[in-house]
């Protein structure tokens, strides 16, 4: 809270955007670690000198903030940014049959340097309630202050989500 973009004073950022050009060139961010994926549309990268390649939708992207990053194609995405040192973050494709319950529990153990851990459970497609609390398409759960404890995730359709856990200090 409070912090401003335009600064690059910010501990971790979660968004989703629409991409509009069919080519461009991200912002380049090198006190930060990104994650990406893309919720609707398609989307090529090249990171630094790699290979141009494609990412479908709800596949996870991670690369350093400080290399060059390009990209092709129209979407919306979901990008999770974390400064570097102060915050690491691990975040996992979630698809959930109609009716069906899981209990998800962050992908990785929390490091030893950081104290605190914000969860966020973003609905892409369908509905879904997390530990009773529901959410629709295009809604985010965030819990700023999580327990080390499995969130129970209800799917009320066919859902897909997009589930971070971001650890800081």
């Amino acid at each position: 809270e409070g912090a401003v973009y335009a600064d690059r004073d910010f501990l971790w950022r979660l968004s989703s955007a629409k991409v509009e050009l069919e080519h461009s060139d991200f912002t380049p961010l090198p006190d930060y670690n990104r994650l990406i994926s893309i919720l609707s549309g398609e989307l090529e990268l090249k990171i630094g000198a790699g290979e141009r390649f494609p990412l479908r939708p709800l596949q996870l992207c991670s690369f350093d903030g400080g290399v060059p990053v390009e990209s092709w194609g129209r979407c919306t995405d979901f990008n999770l940014m974390v400064r570097k040192e102060a915050a690491q973050a691990a975040a996992q494709e979630l698809r959930l049959e109609a009716g069906s319950t899981l209990f998800w529990s962050a992908p990785v153990l929390a490091p030893e340097s950081f104290s605190a851990r914000t969860l966020a459970i973003y609905c892409a497609r369908g509905g879904v309630s997390a530990d009773g609390t529901p959410a629709k398409e295009g809604q985010l759960l965030l819990c700023r202050e999580a327990e080390d404890a499995p969130v129970k995730l209800t799917a009320e359709g066919a859902a897909a989500l997009m589930a971070a856990v971001i650890y800081h200090k």
